[in-house]
């Protein structure tokens, strides 16, 4: 059973920094692209980042130096480093696996964003 945790989020100031984390509890990350996506309120799901399983990156372009997105395959865990956040950052952050080569997506829990003004 292919589980995603995410963990990292909370309070921050504006202008302030947070590195989320998505850890898997099995080695699906090392075929899959993984993605972060937020979902604030009233809105729709978002993609904000995300890494292939070759290393490749793409971004929202909001977050677009700002944010990086990563990946240690030794430790099955992608990361998102978020600096100079502000108010509009808020939001729950969610962790997706596409692992297109057995045709499955998973999704982690969500981890919440609050960036205060």
């Amino acid at each position: 059973q292919v589980q995603l945790v995410e963990s990292g989020g909370g309070l921050v100031q504006a202008g302030g920094s947070l590195r989320l984390s998505c850890a898997e509890s099995g080695s699906i990350f090392r075929i899959a692209a993984v993605g972060w996506y937020r979902q604030a309120p009233g809105k729709q799901r978002e993609l904000v980042a995300a890494i292939t399983s070759g290393g490749s990156t793409n971004y929202a372009d909001s977050v677009k130096g700002l944010f990086t997105i990563s990946r240690d395959n030794a430790k099955n865990t992608v990361y998102l480093q978020m600096n100079s956040l502000n108010p509009e950052a808020t939001a729950v952050y969610y962790c997706n696996a596409d692992a297109r080569l057995i045709q499955r997506i998973y999704w982690g829990q969500g981890t919440q964003v609050t960036v205060s003004s």
